[in-house]
């Protein structure tokens, strides 16, 4: 596999230039232009980081179908969707192959007495879903929340956040991030 190749296909799908993507990714334009070029081959850590600007996974970078012609999948059938579980939380993603990806949709599983961890969670972005079975509860900032089914939420993502399941039933909750970092 050609990556440089890929990652110009990647950068151009993307609708980045070279330099918004060296600084979205903070490294040097030249760092992205030698990659691009094959003139070196970056570390998986170096690409990761690259990537991330974005933003990409390694997975998404390699299975990605770049082929100029190549019309974007649409239906993503149950089979399909990519399982990106942490712990006992289940976790499906939706539309990763999709080239202009904006958002990260998850099909969420959180089983009775599941929890996103003990420290809270930061990020850039926005964060929107729909708790469609069960209840389950949603620490924003000093703020704790029940929901239940048909109840959803919106927030900003960099205020420390956390999600748990503390009652007796499995919830289901139907989510979307930003930026499409899963």
């Amino acid at each position: 596999m050609d990556v440089g190749v890929r990652l110009q296909a990647i950068r151009k799908l993307k609708g980045l230039s070279q330099r918004e993507l060296a600084k979205r990714a903070g490294v040097t334009n030249s760092t992205i232009s030698m990659i691009e070029k094959n003139s070196v081959s970056p570390s998986v850590s170096s690409l990761k980081k690259v990537l991330a600007g974005i933003p990409m996974s390694l997975v998404e970078f390699f299975s990605l179908d770049v082929e100029p012609d190549a019309q974007p999948q649409v239906i993503y059938r149950a089979s399909e969707l990519i399982d990106i579980s942490s712990g006992t939380v289940t976790m499906k993603l939706v539309g990763k192959a999709h080239p202009s990806r904006a958002f990260a949709f998850l099909d969420e599983t959180y089983p009775a007495g599941a929890d996103t961890g003990r420290e809270m969670l930061n990020h850039e972005g926005q964060e929107a879903g729909m708790v469609t079975e069960g209840r389950l509860e949603l620490t924003v900032g000093d703020e704790v929340y029940v929901l239940e089914a048909g109840d959803g939420y919106y927030f900003e993502s960099n205020q420390p956040h956390r999600f748990r399941n503390p009652f007796d039933q499995p919830a289901r909750l139907i989510s979307a991030t930003t930026p499409a970092n899963f």
